[in-house]
C-alpha cells in the first residue's frame, strides 16, 4: 500500500482523484515519553548516520586447554582469544630424556641376545646389534626381537664392532650410546644407572664397576692384572667391564681415535679419554656368570690378547719412553756386567762363563730395544 520510502507515500492508483498531492505519513508516536527519548538517543534520525551506540570490545583470557587445536604454547603463557602465534616465536622445551642408543656386538650368541634386546627396548630409543660374522641365528633372533642389525659379513673383532656402532650414534645425532655384552651377563635394567651421569652432566664416559664378590676367582686374577695395566694412574676400578655410557662428545673423540680391533678396545678406550681429560666415571652393576655364562672368549687368551694390545699400543704411543729408555738402562747395566768379566779375566785368567752369559742377556737385548726406540720415535715424527 506504501512506497518503498518509509516516511512519505502516494495515494493508490484507484484513489488518484481523491488527493491532489502527497500526504506525509507521520512517525509512530509512543506515550510512553522515557522511551521516546531513548530512541531519541540511539536511533539514527537517517540512514546512513552512525549510531553512537557502541558497545566495548570484549577481552577474554582462556587456557591452552580450551582450545587444544591451536598451537601449543610453554606452560604459564595465557593467549588472548584472536591472538595469532607462529612456530618461530615460540620457545621449544628440550625434551628431558637424552636420545639413546644400546650398542651390543654379537659374535654367535643366539641364546641370550632375544632377551637382552627385549629388555634393553624399554629403557633406550634403540638398539643396534652389530652381528661380527655370526654363524648362527643370532642376526635373526635380534631382528625379530626389534633390533636394528649391521652384519660384518666376516668376523672383524670386538672392537670393529664397537666403531660401527660409534659410527652408527653419531651419523643419527644420539645424544648418548650404551655398550653391552650380548651373552646375558650385563642387565638391561641398569641401562638407566649408566645414562644418569651423562644426562645430569657430571660424566662423560660410565663404566660398570664389578665387585670382585660376582666374579669367579679365575677371572678376579685376570681383572687385577688388566686394571693394573690399563688404569694408568687413574682410579678407575673397573677397567675391562663393557657395560659402559658415552656422551656425544666421547663418541666423537673415539671414533677416529680408536685402532684396535680385538678386546683390548675398552682399555683403549679409557686412555684415550685420559688424554683427552675427560671425566670418567664409575656405576656399581650387577654381572651374571655361572650357568649363564655364554661369553665366546677364553679367559686366558682374553687377558693375553689384552695384555699384548696394552704392550703395542703404548710402544706405539711413546716408543722412546717406553722401549727405548728400558733397553738404554738395560744395556748399561749389561755394559756393567760385561766389564766385570773383563776385569775378572784380567786380574785371574780364568773366563767366568756363567758371568759372561748374563751380561750377554741385559747387553744385547738392551742394546736392540734401545735402537727400536729410536726407530720408531723416528718413524712417528716422520708421519706427525
Amino acid at each position: 500500500m506504501y512506497d518503498k520510502d518509509p516516511v512519505r507515500a502516494t495515494p493508490p492508483a484507484h484513489l488518484e482523484g481523491w488527493f491532489a498531492e502527497e500526504t506525509a505519513v507521520p512517525l509512530p508516536q509512543y506515550i510512553d515519553a522515557e522511551r521516546d527519548r531513548w530512541i531519541e538517543r540511539h536511533i539514527p534520525r537517517s540512514i546512513g548516520q552512525e549510531s553512537p551506540l557502541e558497545l566495548p570490545a570484549l577481552h577474554y583470557e582462556v587456557q591452552d586447554q580450551i582450545t587444544p587445536l591451536r598451537t601449543p604454547v610453554v606452560p604459564g603463557h595465557r593467549r588472548v582469544v584472536g591472538e595469532t602465534t607462529e612456530t618461530a616465536a615460540v620457545p621449544l622445551r628440550r625434551p628431558d630424556r637424552v636420545r639413546t642408543l644400546a650398542a651390543i656386538p654379537c659374535f654367535n650368541e643366539e641364546v641370550a641376545i632375544g632377551s637382552v634386546v627385549l629388555k634393553a627396548r624399554s629403557h633406550v630409543d634403540e638398539v643396534l646389534v652389530i652381528d661380527d660374522g655370526c654363524m648362527d641365528s643370532t642376526a635373526k633372533v635380534a631382528r625379530d626381537a626389534g633390533a636394528t642389525v649391521i652384519s660384518h659379513g666376516t668376523r672383524r673383532g670386538k672392537g670393529q664392532g664397537i666403531k660401527s656402532a660409534l659410527r652408527y650414534a653419531v651419523d643419527r645425532n644420539y645424544d648418548c650410546l650404551v655398550l653391552m655384552d650380548g651373552d646375558g651377563q650385563h642387565n638391561p635394567a641398569e641401562i638407566p644407572l649408566l645414562v644418569e651421569p651423562i644426562q645430569a652432566g657430571t660424566a662423560d664416559l660410565v663404566i660398570g664397576f664389578r665387585t670382585f664378590d660376582q666374579m669367579p676367582f679365575y677371572r678376579r686374577f685376570g681383572r687385577a692384572v688388566l686394571d693394573l695395566a690399563s688404569s694408568n694412574g687413574s682410579a678407575i676400578t673397573d677397567s675391562q667391564c663393557g657395560f659402559r655410557a658415552l656422551n656425544r662428545k666421547t663418541m666423537e673423540s673415539m671414533l677416529g681415535t680408536l685402532k684396535k680391533d680385538d678386546f683390548s678396545t675398552e682399555s683403549e678406550m679409557l686412555r684415550i679419554a685420559q688424554e683427552k681429560h675427560l671425566r670418567i666415571g664409575e656405576t656399581p652393576i650387577n654381572c651374571r656368570y655361572g650357568d649363564f655364562d655364554t661369553s665366546t672368549k677364553n679367559p686366558v687368551s682374553h687377558g693375553l690378547e689384552v695384555l699384548g694390545s696394552l704392550f703395542w699400543l703404548a710402544v706405539e704411543k711413546r716408543p722412546l719412553l717406553n722401549i727405548g729408555l728400558p733397553g738404554l738402562v738395560t744395556m748399561l747395566i749389561g755394559i756393567f756386567l760385561l766389564l766385570r768379566f773383563l776385569q775378572g779375566f784380567s786380574e785371574t785368567g780364568l773366563v767366568a762363563v756363567e758371568q759372561g752369559m748374563l751380561a750377554s742377556l741385559f747387553l744385547i737385548p738392551g742394546t736392540v730395544a734401545l735402537v727400536l726406540g729410536l726407530a720408531l720415535a723416528l718413524i712417528s715424527r716422520t708421519r706427525e
